[in-house]
């Protein structure tokens, strides 16, 4: 039986996972909860039903009709999910007529996401593009990233790693002679600090990035720059602090917090906590940013 995993997005021609213009494939699952997450649709790894409330047709009462869980109701003219009930079995989805309900997460096989990446293989070879494997955390499908990356590679498609590093470090050296590039997320060095903005210790990723940089893996560091998270002037010059410690100087990339992604939670029936966050200002990252380069590391800001 072919080997498949859990995908809940493929996006084209991404320019801001990697270099060159890239198929982006976002793993579903995640070990952390990150207060800023920009994919919390990733996080479950189970399949899951998004609500769009707005899209509900007057009238329309397909999607009751086929919920086998008897999850839906409708209240005022729109869909209401009891997810306490719901399965994620997705047949809602299929029968609403106007897209007010949709699945997120599918189960597709090393061969089905290799025919969607191989498409736009023409892009990748002129751009210096290719394939990137995101989430949620692909390493929480060791296996089937394994496998993906070894038909890239047959295929001659460039791959990169989108990680955050909480994973058992023979996941990583598994995949080492296969992935091309690592982009490493770097949250906040304080243990206590990470376990509450994210639900775990830092410990494990931490060591990964150190034994990583050690084994000469080619790798960016990525920090989301979140206010009122991780950019207090001790808390970026200890990431800075730690970064330069590494066996290898590795390029720091920023990336600013930005608020693009708040209705997700919303459609997934979350805590909207995330509209509690502001994005950075350009003094504020313009600041993070000679932290880090008065270290002598490569920054850029974005990416």
């Amino acid at each position: 039986m072919a080997m498949k995993g859990m995908i809940f997005d493929i996006k084209k021609f991404a320019v801001h996972d990697g270099p060159g213009i890239r198929s982006t494939v976002f793993f579903k699952g995640c070990p952390l909860r990150c207060l800023w997450c920009h994919n919390p649709e990733g996080i479950s790894p189970a399949r899951e039903i998004m609500v769009f409330s707005g899209r509900c047709l007057k009238g329309c009462r397909d999607c009751l009709a086929v919920c086998p869980q008897g999850a839906l109701d409708k209240r005022r003219g729109a869909i209401v999910l009891d997810r306490s009930r719901c399965d994620g079995c997705g047949a809602c989805a299929d029968a609403c007529p106007s897209e007010a309900l949709q699945a997120t997460g599918r189960e597709m096989s090393v061969g089905a996401v290799l025919d969607e990446l191989a498409r736009d293989a023409p892009f990748y070879r002129e751009s210096g593009g290719g394939a990137t494997f995101s989430g949620g955390e692909p390493l929480q499908q060791p296996k089937f990233l394994r496998e993906l990356l070894g038909a890239c590679r047959g295929e001659k498609i460039s791959t990169v790693v989108d990680t955050s590093g909480q994973a058992p470090y023979s996941d990583f050296a598994s995949i080492l002679p296969l992935a091309d590039l690592f982009l490493f997320d770097l949250k906040i060095v304080d243990d206590a600090r990470h376990l509450s903005l994210t639900g775990a210790s830092n410990r494990l990723p931490l060591a990964n990035l150190q034994t990583l940089s050690q084994d000469g893996a080619p790798l960016v560091i990525r920090l989301p720059l979140v206010p009122g998270c991780n950019d207090a002037i001790p808390d970026l010059e200890q990431a800075a602090d730690f970064c330069a410690s590494l066996p290898q100087r590795h390029p720091v990339h920023l990336l600013p917090y930005h608020r693009g992604y708040t209705g997700k939670l919303k459609r997934l029936g979350r805590d909207t906590a995330l509209n509690a966050f502001l994005p950075p200002t350009p003094a504020g990252v313009e600041r993070a940013a000679e932290i880090f380069r008065s270290r002598d590391l490569n920054v850029t800001i974005g990416g």
